[in-house]
């Protein structure tokens, strides 16, 4: 493979982080790049231009970083337009960035990768780009979640949403389905992450304080144990580009209920149930639906264990491995 400078400043645990850490990782041929700071940073830009300016080859970005010039040596991937669809949970730097910046770079780019299929779609009629130019790779789903984990013990059953506190993700509108469904006086509620004064507040107004934990900071073998011993994960989120906690889920055997929105229905492909994000009775039905049915459980744990194999990290850095060659050489 010819030369090919890759953002390894990128690398990480979580979300895009864990994308560049595989992708480089399963590459061979990847030069790092010699470039210090933050690449969500404002000034990155500038700082991207000034050093392939004394630096030949393709740059290859696993996030949404981008140069001002030298754009037809960049190969970048766009995993979502969150910051251009989710008003909360943007700025006005981010969005003049986006709408400016890195709209101009798909125009010119070697070539854009993305997760899905709805990210694609949104990708090509944002930046007005052909559909050839956007290739989706999909995501994988870490080692650590698989069906032979153990299952986090409690002393009750509980539900599961692996969240953040961001506004799309729902929240508020999970516990209330949650608190009026006969769940809350069978099962707890556990969420990934640390309570918000926000939800605090809900929490308190729906009387649930005591039925809904949160997990704190926990690693992935810590998540995939919790997957495993919920009863389900809900996830019914206003927005995402892929939606890992579905396939997660699935590959622990653990059933999903998630949206019919954005990439969630496609990640989903029939293996879980799907709600209406904005319809708390819709939601308080399916929740119910799955306690009440050991055979549903068993279908949808045999659906999921089909769906989860179509993902994994090797067929998506297979996939970026292909498009490198073609373009590099």
């Amino acid at each position: 493979m010819g030369n090919v400078i890759f953002d390894s400043r990128w690398i990480g645990e979580h979300g895009i982080g864990r994308f560049a850490r595989e992708v480089y990782s399963a590459i061979d041929g990847l030069e790092k790049i010699k470039l210090n700071g933050d690449p969500a940073s404002k000034y990155d830009s500038f700082k991207l231009t000034q050093y392939l300016s004394k630096n030949s080859g393709y740059f290859f970005s696993p996030g949404y970083n981008s140069p001002l010039c030298f754009l037809e040596r960049c190969i970048i991937t766009i995993h979502d337009l969150n910051h251009i669809d989710v008003a909360p949970n943007t700025t006005l730097l981010k969005k003049i960035y986006y709408n400016t910046i890195l709209k101009n770079t798909c125009r010119k780019a070697a070539k854009i990768f993305t997760v899905s299929q709805f990210s694609k779609a949104r990708i090509c009629d944002w930046a007005g780009v052909s559909a050839e130019q956007v290739v989706v790779v999909g995501n994988g789903v870490s080692p650590s979640f698989h069906s032979q984990v153990e299952s986090f013990g409690t002393n009750r059953p509980y539900i599961l949403t692996v969240s953040n506190r961001r506004a799309h993700k729902n929240e508020m509108k999970a516990l209330q389905a949650y608190a009026n469904s006969r769940l809350v006086k069978t099962h707890n509620y556990i969420f990934t992450g640390l309570v918000s004064s926000e939800l605090a507040s809900e929490l308190n107004r729906l009387r649930i304080t005591d039925k809904v934990l949160f997990t704190g900071k926990i690693t992935d073998d810590e998540l995939a144990t919790i997957y495993k011993g919920a009863s389900l994960l809900f996830f019914p989120s206003l927005y995402e580009g892929f939606g890992l906690p579905v396939i997660e889920a699935m590959a622990c055997g653990t059933p999903v209920i998630t949206s019919n929105s954005t990439s969630l229905s496609e990640i989903a492909g029939g293996a879980a149930l799907l709600v209406d994000p904005q319809n708390i009775d819709e939601m308080v039905i399916s929740l119910e639906k799955i306690i009440d049915s050991q055979s549903l459980v068993k279908e949808l744990r045999i659906r999921g264990f089909s769906q989860v194999n179509q993902f994994s990290w090797e067929k998506t850095t297979d996939r970026i491995r292909k498009e490198l060659k073609e373009i590099v050489g």
